[in-house]
C-alpha cells in the first residue's frame, strides 16, 4: 500500500536574524511525502523540479527518505524557491518564487491515501489536474487536504476562498491552521469555521492552534481539543506539515486508509480521536524541537 502526495517541492531559503541564509530543501507537500516515509510508509510524490542545483538538492533530500518521485515529476524549467524569514519567536514568513504543473499521471491501484495541500492544490495550471487525480483517486483511497494558505503567491482572499472550499468538500480529511482560517474567514472562531466544514463534506477537520493544542470534529459531531507538548522551539518550519504526516499516518494504523473509509473515520469515537491528535502534536512537536523541516523517523518517535 502507498500514499500518493502531489504538490511543490522547492528548496527554503532560511533567513535568521544575524546569520546568513541557509538553504534547505522543502516545499509542503514534499514534506508530508518525507514525514510519512520516514514513519514507514511508502510514500510517493507528484511534483514538479527542474534539473537543476536545487532539483538535484530537494530530489536527494526526497530520495534518502525513501520518497518514490513520480515519472515526468522533473520537466520543470526550474525549480521554485520560497524565502523564509525567521522571527525572534521562531516563527516563519515566506515569499515565493514558484510555478506548478504536473505531468500526466494515473493513481496506481494499491494507493490508500492521496494528500494534497498548498500551493499545489490551488495554483493553475497544476490545480487542475489535482481536480481530475483526487476524482479518480475518490473510489480507492482516502483524500486528505492541508489548505496551507500562502496570500503572497496565492491572490486575494475571495479569489482563493472557493478554491479552498471545492477542495475541502472533495476530500475526506482536512487539516488547516488557525493562522489560515484567520485569514480566510477572519473575525470567525475557527471551531466554528470547522464544524461548518465538517457539514460540508468532509468526514474529519482538525484545527491546529499552535502552542494551544488542536481542535478536531467529525461529520458526525463528535468533538476534540488536545493540548500542545511542551518543547523549546528552534522555528516551526514543517510543524503544520509533520502534524498532517503524522495524522494519515495514525489513520493508516487504525485500519481507516483505502477506499470505502469516509463514514468510518466519521464515526470515530472520542477517544482514538485523542490519540490521533496525540500522536501527530507529538511528531510536530519534535520537528519544532530542531531547525528546518525534520520530520522524525518511527524509531524517533517511539523513543520521544
Amino acid at each position: 500500500m502507498q500514499a500518493l502526495v502531489i504538490g511543490e517541492a522547492l528548496v527554503d531559503i532560511v533567513e535568521r536574524p544575524g546569520t546568513d541564509p541557509l538553504a534547505y530543501p522543502g516545499g509542503s507537500p514534499a514534506n508530508v511525502a518525507i514525514g510519512l516515509a520516514r514513519l514507514g510508509r511508502e510514500a510517493q510524490l507528484l511534483t514538479w523540479l527542474g534539473e537543476d542545483a536545487n532539483g538535484d538538492l530537494v530530489r536527494e533530500h526526497l530520495e534518502a527518505s525513501r520518497v518514490l518521485i513520480a515519472s515526468g515529476s522533473q520537466r520543470a524549467a526550474r525549480t521554485s524557491t520560497a524565502r523564509a524569514l525567521i522571527g525572534p519567536d521562531g516563527s516563519a514568513t515566506y515569499d515565493f518564487d514558484l510555478e506548478i504543473d504536473y505531468p500526466e499521471h494515473r493513481v496506481a491501484d494499491d494507493t490508500v491515501v492521496v494528500h494534497v495541500g498548498s500551493i499545489g492544490a490551488v495554483l493553475q495550471p497544476g490545480a487542475t489536474k489535482v481536480a481530475a487525480l483526487l476524482g479518480s483517486a475518490r473510489r480507492r483511497a482516502v483524500l486528505t487536504y492541508d489548505p496551507n494558505l500562502r496570500p503572497s503567491i496565492m491572490g486575494a482572499r475571495d479569489d482563493v476562498r472557493p478554491d479552498v472550499l471545492a477542495l475541502v468538500a472533495a476530500t475526506d480529511v482536512v487539516k488547516v491552521s488557525d493562522e489560515d482560517l484567520e485569514w480566510l474567514e477572519p473575525g470567525t472562531p475557527p471551531q466554528d469555521v470547522a464544524r461548518a466544514w465538517a457539514a460540508s463534506g468532509p468526514a474529519l477537520v482538525v484545527v491546529t492552534l499552535g502552542a494551544a493544542g488542536s481542535f478536531a470534529v467529525t461529520a458526525a459531531g463528535v468533538e476534540v481539543s488536545v493540548a500542545a507538548p511542551r518543547v523549546d522551539v528552534a522555528d516551526t518550519v514543517g510543524a503544520g506539515d509533520s502534524f498532517m504526516g503524522g495524522l494519515v499516518d495514525g489513520l493508516w494504523s487504525a485500519g481507516l486508509v483505502g477506499g470505502g473509509r469516509h463514514d468510518a473515520i466519521a464515526a470515530i469515537d472520542v477517544e482514538a480521536l485523542t490519540g490521533l491528535l496525540e500522536q501527530a502534536a507529538r511528531i510536530a512537536a519534535i520537528t519544532v524541537s530542531r531547525p528546518g523541516a525534520n520530520p522524525p523517523t518511527r524509531q524517533e518517535l517511539d523513543q520521544s
